[in-house]
């Protein structure tokens, strides 16, 4: 009646130690890493097109402040005319006044050039008007009142013609059907976008009078391809990319370098709704993916206001986005078939040897039930294991023959005095079944005794796991790093059930002599504890664009804690890291070196960042001491020079304001 009980609890513990080995095999491949390498990829996505919007963020503000450079020498080249002595030399004569103002007007690439006066006469233009050209713009009134002002401003089809039929006729521009544009029933565009500038200047007889000149940038290819070519340099962008540039006048393309067909630049074709709403209308800067013509650019618009300080044209740079979009997805289909790969051949691996540890525990498991049943000649029949459960499995069949054995002598003296008590009295009965007595005592005893050597021999296996457990836990924490937050409850909960297991383990091995593990220090080449460092700060190196140069020539060792050596290296290159805010050349030496005769070797980390005054280098490495503000605790160099002390070495640092610094870390040879 006593045995089933015990078999079923036995085969329950048989299902939990398969279970739990396949999950140990199983877990961190099939949902641990694919867990972690999805954070990984979305995480890397989204960073990948945070770059591409940071850099065509930084390409619109190159085209920006060209575009504002243009509009600065325009204003001061008009200034420098004015106050020139040649023309105030010729201001009261305006035959040879128009010859100069043509001369300068070619000199200084403008399309037109002109003198009014306050009362609105024109003194000279060039090139010769067709009309009176308008006096009312607010660049013109602030001239006339003494203050030389630039700007853009919208000239009307009869505005140009005023000033040139030739300037009209090449502002004219036939609107182009363009795909998710704003609907319109116009078919040409007339308007001008011009560059307007204009200088206060006296006449011979005393009266105020502007200067007045401006660019036409309808069709101002030049102007466009040079902002062009400024941003988007050769080999700037990925082999199947390409830059583009454009300059809107409202929603309408009037200088692009994007093309049609057949190099037919898309002059006429008009901004998406979408673009033109956020830009014109709320005026934003866009800094995402837009259709532009005819294919996905990553795109940067802002907006372009004229004199009055109404939106009246945009300013675009961008490239195209699909050989970025096919170089993404072809890194991310590279990850997942190499993890399908990586798994499909270490699954099989990890299943081989979860089987090799619970398929012997299960044959002892079933050799113990069967001894139970009263089967005294059942063993495992585990040879030719030389490892810790196929030692444990020749133990239990060498504790289990000298059970049978016993079992042997116990009914052979059982027989016996079986045989006496039939000769003996009454009272010899009663003894004899005081001695059966004991030796049902002693059988149970033996057995005890057996099954408790098994299960510590049992137990003390269970610690190996259990310390593999608790190792890859700080380990996956480790990586984790500050996201472990996420998981704190489970990582709390996982650290419960290990301690539980182990206190149940360490009761069971009350028999056993503990095992004490202690940490220790090794040789090491620095060089190779170097290379080991850099992966660790590699996002800091990519990050800020430094380069990286090495020059190993240490042969010798030192004797020192690996993760300590890594911790002072890691320090170092971060303080060089924030020392280069805007990139530089980090460079990490080792060389034999000798100190007060003694041999060692010595580690030089240095930056071409900022630089410390004399005042700063002698306090760096007082505890609490930072430079960094908010982003420093002002302890890694203080700790640093703490681990290295204690190893018998040396730390210094040289620096100059604006060259760099080179902090030494000198340690003596591993004997």
């Amino acid at each position: 009646m006593s045995d089933g009980p015990v078999h079923a609890s036995g085969r329950g513990q048989g299902r939990s130690v398969r279970f739990r080995l396949l999950a140990i095999a199983l877990l961190p491949t099939l949902v641990i890493l694919p867990l972690l390498l999805g954070m990984a990829v979305y995480r890397w996505n989204a960073k990948f097109d945070a770059a591409l919007t940071s850099k065509v963020n930084g390409d619109l503000t190159i085209a920006h402040q060209y575009f504002a450079r243009i509009l600065e020498n325009t204003g001061e080249q008009l200034v420098a005319l004015g106050q020139s002595a040649r023309f105030r030399d010729v201001v009261g004569q305006p035959q040879v006044l128009s010859a100069v103002l043509e001369e300068n007007r070619a000199r200084l690439e403008l399309d037109f050039l002109y003198l009014v006066t306050a009362e609105g006469t024109l003194q000279a233009a060039a090139p010769a008007p067709a009309g009176n050209p308008r006096q009312d713009w607010p660049i013109v009134v602030h001239a006339l009142e003494g203050e030389a002002s630039t700007g853009v401003d919208i000239f009307s089809g009869t505005d140009l013609e005023a000033i040139s039929p030739d300037i009209a006729g090449r502002a004219e521009l036939e609107l182009v059907p363009t795909t998710n544009a704003v609907p319109t029933d116009r078919n040409t565009e007339t308007r001008g976008m011009v560059v307007h500038s204009a200088s206060p200047v006296q006449l011979a007889d005393g009266r105020s009078a502007a200067l007045v000149g401006g660019i036409l940038l309808n069709r101002n290819l030049v102007f466009i391809d040079t902002i062009n070519d400024l941003v988007y340099r050769e080999a700037s962008l990925p082999e199947g990319s390409q830059g583009t540039a454009t300059l809107f006048l409202e929603d309408v393309r009037i200088s692009t370098n994007v093309r049609l067909f057949e190099g037919r630049r898309a002059l006429g074709t008009r901004v998406s709704a979408a673009v033109r709403s956020a830009v014109l209308g709320e005026g934003r800067v866009w800094l995402d993916s837009a259709f532009v013509v005819n294919d996905w650019y990553i795109s940067a618009y802002e907006p372009i206001s004229d004199s009055t300080g109404q939106r009246v044209g945009m300013l675009y740079v961008g490239f195209l986005e699909a050989p970025f979009t096919q170089a993404k997805y072809t890194t991310l289909l590279t990850i997942a078939a190499a993890f399908l790969a990586i798994t499909a051949l270490s699954v099989p691996i990890f299943l081989r040897w979860a089987r090799s540890i619970f398929q012997p525990l299960e044959r002892m498991a079933g050799t113990i039930s069967q001894v139970e049943g009263g089967d005294l000649g059942a063993r495992t029949g585990i040879l030719g294991v030389d490892d810790e459960i196929g030692r444990v499995a020749q133990h239990l069949d060498h504790l289990l023959e000298l059970l049978q054995e016993r079992d042997r002598q116990l009914r052979a003296w059982n027989e016996d005095l079986n045989t006496r008590v039939e000769e003996r009295t009454r009272e010899l009965k009663l003894a004899n079944r005081q001695l059966e007595a004991t030796t049902k005592q002693l059988i149970m005893s033996e057995k005890l005794a057996a099954i408790g050597e098994i299960t510590a021999g049992v137990a003390h296996e269970i610690n190996n796991p259990i310390a593999v457990m608790q190792g890859n836990l700080e380990v996956v924490r480790q990586v984790m790093g500050e996201r472990a937050d996420d998981a704190k409850t489970e990582f709390r909960l996982l650290d419960e059930q290990i301690h539980r297991i182990s206190q149940i383990v360490t009761k069971l091995l009350q028999f056993a002599k503990p095992e004490e593990y202690a940490g220790f220090v090794e040789r090491h080449a620095p060089a190779q504890v170097i290379s080991d460092t850099l992966p660790l700060v590699q996002h800091l190196l990519n990050k800020t664009g430094i380069a990286v140069e090495r020059d190993d020539r240490a042969e010798r060792l030192v004797l020192m804690n690996r993760t300590e050596l890594q911790q002072v290296l890691v320090n170092l290159i971060v303080n060089a890291v924030h020392a280069m805010p805007d990139g530089g050349t980090l460079t990490l030496k080792t060389s034999d070196s000798d100190r007060d005769e003694r041999a060692g070797l010595l580690l030089e980390v240095a930056d071409t960042g900022v630089g410390m005054s004399p005042d700063l280098l002698a306090k760096v490495f007082d505890p609490f001491f930072t430079t960094k503000r908010r982003e420093g605790t002002g302890l890694g160099l203080s700790i640093s020079q703490t681990l290295i002390s204690r190893q018998g070495g040396k730390i210094s640092a040289v620096s100059e304001p604006g060259k760099g610094t080179v902090f030494s870390v000198w340690l003596p040879e591993a004997s």
